[in-house]
């Protein structure tokens, strides 16, 4: 896809205005400043698990609507994803929108370490602003189309349950990127890039093993941990890691372990992820780990079943042929601290020891390059039934991890904002440019094409299940 990439490589960060003032897609990102800090914070105040995200997926619907959008709601059988409408005839181009907060990290806005009591989520990966930068660029380009009497339709994918719930996968299952174009995303980071960063395809499952209860004391012989069982699982699987690809990774966390020592435990849970560059690679890794779970079970006098909960493909990037550094860097928008946020970021950085990076780096434009990302997103599905474009901006002080409470922290201040705004224009841009040049939309259908190779055929590592829409709860 280089001719595709190449273009938007650029674009990607912010091109010269297109055309005058009152038409001008930056300038139409810029009157709703407004709305886009309104929305960011009241999305992280709220901070939704995924599949629960009613009041973010409601606030994103209702100022849509406001905007002349068509909202189709409950869409891929799920209730909290939607797709907004805008324009008839002409090329499609989505914009992505993702809601859910994480659960067991939580934080306020304050520049220390400070847990908000009774709250058990938080946006530490930033998907507050993710929602809310993509909810302006899409009204942005809307009010372009209009001003400009561009043919050309544009769309708002609302997408929730990123976060291990693989809500993209559902909707690109059910078809609904099948008529698209292009689409475009973003995502909150600790920099300002437009490289090409794939990502791990990922399947996650609860493995559930089930025993007998007994006196822990009085009579252990009549029981049969299911504790047992998972801690057997756990061994096994932590010896698996020596015998692994070094690009794969493997984690869990025990869900489910007992009440009380004096109680044999009947039931006991174990959550795994399973990634590794390639789907095949996840699937290959994948039957070990059923392997190690029957082995568990038989070795404790247990039993033991597991619900795939989600499953990722990796993103497919569009990396450019030719890359202008200086034409790059010349032309996005990267984000500039007041004093006031300068002062507030340097507490932050305290915190982050050997990871910080300097301050003015956020003020500063990555190269480009192709790497690898160790992450996982259900945008890769999206990216393998059309052509997937994104970017990503300082909405974090640099230095910050994701999933993080320094993350939560900058998610729900004004940084987290200037990044979402910046994230919007680059995003309106890329809308702008697609829609205006037929030869880029059939070079990027060209590539795509190339890319996904001859008798392609879309497969998700979830199977056929429907949504988890239980998964948080």
């Amino acid at each position: 896809m280089k001719i595709f990439a190449s273009t938007l490589a650029v674009l990607a960060l912010g091109a010269a205005p297109l055309m005058a003032q009152n038409t001008d897609p930056v300038k139409a990102v810029e009157d709703q400043q407004e709305r886009t800090e309104r929305v960011a914070q009241q999305l992280w105040d709220w901070a939704e698990l995924g599949y629960l995200e009613s009041q973010s997926s409601g606030l994103l619907m209702e100022e849509l609507s406001t905007e002349g959008f068509k909202i189709e709601t409950g869409v891929a059988g799920i209730p909290t994803a939607f797709i907004a409408k805008w324009g008839e005839g002409g090329p499609v181009i989505a914009i992505l929108a993702e809601m859910d907060a994480l659960p067991g990290i939580n934080q306020s806005s304050s520049s220390s370490r400070d847990p908000v009591d009774g709250k058990h989520a938080g946006h530490a990966c930033g998907h507050n602003l993710f929602g809310a930068g993509s909810l302006t660029a899409a009204i942005a380009v809307r009010r372009w189309l209009e001003a400009t009497g561009t043919p050309g339709r544009v769309r708002l994918y609302g997408t929730p349950a990123e976060e291990g719930g693989s809500g993209k996968v559902y909707m690109t299952r059910a078809g609904l990127f099948d008529d698209v174009d292009i689409a475009i995303h973003w995502h909150a980071d600790d920099e300002n890039s437009a490289a090409a960063q794939t990502s791990l395809a990922n399947r996650s499952a609860k493995f559930r093993f089930t025993g007998i209860s007994a006196h822990a004391a009085g009579a252990p012989e009549r029981g049969r941990s299911a504790l047992d069982g998972v801690e057997a699982m756990n061994a096994m699987a932590n010896m698996m890691h020596e015998h692994m690809p070094q690009r794969a990774r493997m984690h869990y966390v025990i869900t489910s372990g007992g009440s009380a020592p004096n109680v044999v435990p009947d039931f006991a849970e174990v959550f795994y992820y399973v990634r590794h560059p390639d789907p095949e690679g996840v699937e290959a890794i994948w039957a070990r780990l059923e392997d190690a779970a029957r082995g568990a079970a038989i070795g404790t006098g247990t039993k033991v079943d597991w619900e795939i909960i989600h499953g990722n493909n990796p993103l497919l990037v569009n990396e450019p042929h030719q890359h202008d550094q200086p034409h790059q860097g010349q032309h996005l928008q990267h984000v500039i601290y007041t004093e006031e946020e300068l002062a507030w970021a340097a507490e932050i950085q305290q915190s982050l020891g050997d990871a910080a990076k300097p301050l003015e780096s956020a003020a500063q434009i990555q190269p480009y390059e192709k790497s690898l990302g160790y992450g996982s997103t259900d945008v890769g599905d999206v990216s393998w039934a059309t052509p997937t474009v994104g970017v990503r901006t300082a909405t974090w002080v640099p230095g910050t991890s994701a999933h993080s409470w320094q993350a939560v922290a900058a998610s729900g201040y004004s940084i987290g904002h200037k990044g979402a705004q910046q994230a919007a224009k680059a995003m309106a841009l890329m809308a702008a440019e697609l829609f205006s040049n037929p030869e880029l939309r059939q070079a990027a259908r060209a590539e795509f094409d190339a890319a996904r190779g001859e008798g392609y055929q879309y497969r998700s590592l979830l199977g056929d299940r429907d949504p988890p829409l239980d998964y948080r709860k």
